[in-house]
């Protein structure tokens, strides 16, 4: 039965009760019933999301898909498309006016989502189905999150790897279809990709990425299984993975690379200038335009500028700006020799954090977090550190994951703001806030609105001041070197897709306006032509908190209390930006109410 007809069906049941009391509906009836019927619409498309996204179910912790890949085939892709148009039209027919305050907001972010997905079908992104920071060619970094710890998780997972010719294979189906659509990435990014085709074409298949789970096992898995399970999947890297590679490294030079275009801007993709300004509003979650972005930018930079001037001369360095970056940049001092000794820094660092979080926040996360390196295969071509969250359930703890790819280029003065963004009290902080959310929908314990989590984990690098935590003058500069950084996105993000710049020009401004190497600038700069608009999140949202903040400080003055303030921002959970404001403001005014305080 389908989940309309399942809805058709208890829509009439209801009326048929209500006629037959012979009685209007109370208002709490009526909410009661709308109520029920929002939550059932929030279960059924959760379960719609993992069975169609069996990776996304892995990475929340959920076992049940594990033997298996998402469907890309373009027959389920257009029933994926048609669920989600279906979805939007079964949440708009439920009465938002008679939801309780909480389930008007959950509906709200919920329709929000589905209004995005449903406009975005219009693109056809998935015509662009690998990227030079992943796809089927890099398919077994998913290992990372699950368990190994049977049996089953090992077939569970040989069932997976003899799923990827039939990956691979679908993949370039899309690819194909892109071509003839003119849907085709940026060339300079796709180069990349060979390097990384040619990292699962292996003449020993236990030196084949996918392997790696059966080099150590755990206790669970006993001693009698633990050779056949090696042995079979030897036999599936040769027989099945290694094959598919091949073939897919043979499309993908021959057919694909000549294919894709010299230019850089998603302007130039179908759907032309449209498809980034949707971009831009989807990530920021405003309605901010390019040239308005692009303005906040250049406002950002001359201001940030300024204040390195001041570490500057307070360092007592004697040159220009541009010669104190590049002194930033190559004196050995700055640097770890080792990869090893650049992770037992890390680790140091985020020990260091942990005892300051009292100061900025009364609720501090019960799920824990670990810090590990990022996979040495992907390495080279992504960014300096990500987030990985926890399980849902929470087995799995959230994990800070760490670029040790060239320890010299990796400066010891990013590090305190790299592990205030992506640690705590940034990323982990605000995922497993989210999941410890009481009496919401797990789509709003797990959400992710860049705008909301890249905006928080940017100010959370300032929240290093109110810590005590920078009191190295070259921790500060890192500092603004990554304030800089997420205010140079807006400037070259908007220049390259809207405004014509070159990837050249783009390097170039980052060099002459950040202290970052240039390994992590042009890694940057490519990220930012594959993902078009998502690197634009980060500032506005980090400007509307610490707008938000001023606002709150202001109206309550001496009443104004930072911890409960950063808690009132992670209490609703991910949500736009627009949403998060009307919650300040009302959480400001029931501040003042219960506090008596009236500002400056």
């Amino acid at each position: 039965m389908s989940r309309v007809l399942m809805l058709l069906l208890l829509s009439v049941a209801l009326t048929t009760v209500a006629v037959a009391a012979d009685a209007p509906a109370s208002p709490s009836a009526k909410a009661g019933t709308a109520s029920a019927e929002l939550h059932r619409f929030f279960d059924e498309e959760w379960e719609r999301g993992l069975r169609e996204s069996p990776e996304t179910a892995s990475y929340r912790g959920d076992a049940r898909y594990n033997d298996r890949w998402s469907d890309i085939s373009l027959a389920a892709i257009a029933a994926h498309q048609a669920a989600d148009r279906d979805a939007l039209a079964r949440l708009r027919a439920i009465d938002r006016a008679a939801l309780p305050a909480q389930d008007q907001l959950s509906y709200d972010v919920m329709a929000w989502q589905l209004e995005k997905a449903v406009e975005r079908q219009q693109y056809r992104e998935y015509q662009r189905a690998v990227s030079q920071r992943g796809g089927v060619q890099t398919a077994e970094g998913i290992a990372e999150v699950l368990p190994f710890a049977t049996v089953k998780d090992y077939r569970d997972w040989l069932a997976r790897m003899r799923g990827i010719p039939a990956q691979v294979d679908a993949t370039i189906v899309l690819l194909r279809e892109g071509m003839a659509a003119g849907n085709v990435p940026p060339r300079v990014l796709m180069e990349r990709i060979p390097g990384q085709i040619a990292a699962q074409v292996v003449a020993d298949p236990g030196r084949s990425p996918f392997y790696r789970p059966f080099t150590r096992f755990r206790d669970g898995v006993p001693q009698a299984e633990r050779a056949g399970l090696e042995a079979e999947a030897r036999t599936v890297v040769a027989s099945d993975i290694v094959p598919a590679y091949r073939r897919f490294a043979e499309f993908f030079e021959t057919e694909y690379l000549p294919a894709t275009r010299e230019t850089i801007a998603a302007a130039d993709l179908p759907g032309g200038s449209a498809y980034y300004d949707f971009l831009a509003r989807q990530f920021t979650t405003t309605e901010l335009g390019a040239e308005e972005i692009h303005a906040i930018g250049l406002r950002e930079v001359a201001r940030i500028r300024g204040e390195m001037e001041r570490v500057k001369g307070e360092v007592g360095f004697k040159g220009d700006l541009a010669a104190f970056f590049e002194h930033l940049r190559t004196d050995p001092a700055y640097f770890h020799e080792t990869p090893e000794a650049l992770l037992e820094a890390y680790q140091a660092i985020s020990k260091r954090i942990d005892p300051e979080l009292v100061k900025i926040a009364r609720t501090i996360p019960r799920l824990p977090y670990g810090v590990r390196p990022i996979p040495d295969n992907i390495a080279p071509d992504t960014t300096t550190a990500y987030y990985q969250p926890g399980a849902t359930d929470g087995s799995r703890a959230g994990y800070y994951y760490v670029n040790l790819y060239r320890p010299e280029v990796r400066p010891t003065w990013e590090m305190m703001a790299l592990s205030l963004h992506e640690a705590v009290p940034g990323h982990h902080f605000q995922f497993a806030r989210g999941l410890e959310l009481p009496g919401v929908p797990t789509f709003r314990r797990v959400g992710y609105f860049t705008a909301y989590g890249e905006g928080w984990g940017l100010y959370a690098e300032r929240l290093g001041y109110d810590m005590g935590l920078y009191d190295d003058p070259l921790d500060r500069m890192g500092q603004l070197a990554y304030d800089m950084w997420r205010a140079v996105r807006l400037v070259v993000d908007t220049g390259m897709h809207a405004k014509g710049w070159s990837r050249q020009q783009a390097i170039d401004y980052f060099m002459d306006n950040s202290p970052k190497t240039l390994q992590d600038v042009t890694n940057e700069i490519d990220r930012y032509i594959g993902w078009p608009g998502q690197a634009l999140a980060y500032k506005i949202g980090q400007l509307k908190i610490s707008e938000l903040r001023a606002r709150a400080e202001a109206a309550l003055g001496p009443a104004f209390d930072l911890r409960d303030f950063n808690d009132a921002v992670l209490v609703t959970g991910s949500v736009p930006l627009e949403t998060l404001e009307q919650h300040i403001d009302a959480w400001i005014a029931g501040q003042q109410t219960a506090k008596g305080a009236v500002g400056g």
